[in-house]
């Protein structure tokens, strides 16, 4: 579950101006969003149809990962338009979604998104990690803030609300969805499963404050607070979702599936038998009555990060990353699988919330 933390920590860099190709209509913004429950605010990006105007960037270039290109503080192009709220993986950050972003703003929608306090990179611990109750929190306030206040609330439909999640991401979607986690359950898959990216980071022993790597306690499970756990944090603007190999697929509880009334767009990345368990959907998408399963071949679960740089593979060697970030699963490259994935997420959520399926 660490997830590229660190490494998104040392190589993330500021946005610079360039000239490329595409995306010549995307605006980006970074605002704050009050958390109350967190006790601070919450860091957040926003992606919109923009009219001509604003400075031109590359938002998240690194010395790792390709930008996106986009225009900061463009004016918002005349319209109306659904709003797509995104819940990043562990240990990463919301400005890193603006390559499938920019796909859905090109298609006609609004996009936003918070850096989740805890679970963010260089703020990234195994104690806050399955605290979801704070992440469905943090996507019901950017809602909040969008739709009621300030320049957004007469630029997007109200009734046409959806929620993109990878990872823990998916996982916090899955919960504003209307599913419901069960403690236990998860804590037994854990047993079993050791070994499992998520259930190794909760005994890693260490964890991300203000960018430096700390000493962290083991996480025990059977621990964690369990009426928040299990709670409900459904949020019923919430009128579509897709989540992109969810996190804690494991854990939730069946009855709570068979009562989600939204469209259930699961995306798990690689073939149906090389998923790992800690994320596979098929048994998901299986329960929820309006559930959709689609395997994108050839990728893996770190496919759905930005596209790397050329070196970026012996860049990470270099400073002894063992995670594999800039590799795929197959001949396809990076380009041709994020194409894939961006047509797949792109037209659920027309379907959805433009079509009214």
């Amino acid at each position: 579950m660490k997830l590229f933390s660190l490494i998104l920590g040392l190589f993330w860099g500021v946005s610079v101006t360039t000239t490329v190709l595409a995306g010549d209509h995307i605006g980006v913004t970074e605002i704050t969003v009050a958390s109350p429950e967190r006790g601070r605010n919450l860091s957040v990006t926003i992606w919109y149809p923009a009219a001509e105007g604003g400075q031109e960037i590359l938002l998240a270039e690194s010395k790792l990962f390709e930008g996106t290109k986009a225009f900061r503080d463009a004016p918002t192009a005349a319209g109306r338009y659904p709003l797509i709220i995104v819940s990043h993986g562990s240990g990463g950050r919301i400005q890193d979604m603006g390559w499938i972003a920019s796909r859905l703003v090109d298609a006609g929608f609004i996009v936003a998104g918070p850096n989740h306090p805890g679970t963010t990179s260089r703020d990234s611990t195994p104690a806050d990690t399955p605290k979801l109750w704070e992440r469905t929190n943090d996507l019901s306030n950017v809602v909040n803030t969008l739709t009621s206040t300030g320049q957004w609330s007469g630029s997007i439909v109200k009734e046409r609300i959806g929620v993109l999640g990878f990872s823990l991401g998916g996982a916090a979607a899955m919960e504003l969805s209307g599913a419901r986690a069960n403690l236990e359950t998860y804590a037994q898959y854990c047993d079993v499963n050791k070994t499992m990216s998520d259930c190794a980071w909760y005994v890693g022993g260490k964890g991300y404050v203000d960018g430096e790597e700390v000493h962290s306690d083991t996480v025990n499970l059977r621990e964690i607070d369990r009426a928040r756990f299990e709670q409900s944090n459904l949020d019923p603007r919430i009128k579509s979702a897709v989540l992109v190999d969810p996190a804690m697929a494991q854990a939730y509880d069946a009855e709570s599936l068979k009562k989600i009334a939204i469209p259930m767009y699961f995306i798990n990345l690689g073939r149906i038998e090389s998923v790992p368990v800690a994320v596979t959907a098929q048994k998901l998408s299986e329960l929820t009555p309006k559930g959709n399963l689609v395997h994108i071949n050839d990728a893996v679960h770190f496919s759905f990060l930005a596209e790397c740089r050329n070196g970026g593979t012996e860049l990470l060697k270099s400073i002894g990353e063992t995670d594999a970030l800039c590799d795929d699963g197959g001949g396809r490259s990076r380009a041709d699988i994020h194409a894939e994935l961006g047509r797949v997420i792109v037209e659920a959520f027309t379907r959805t919330l433009k079509s009214g399926e």
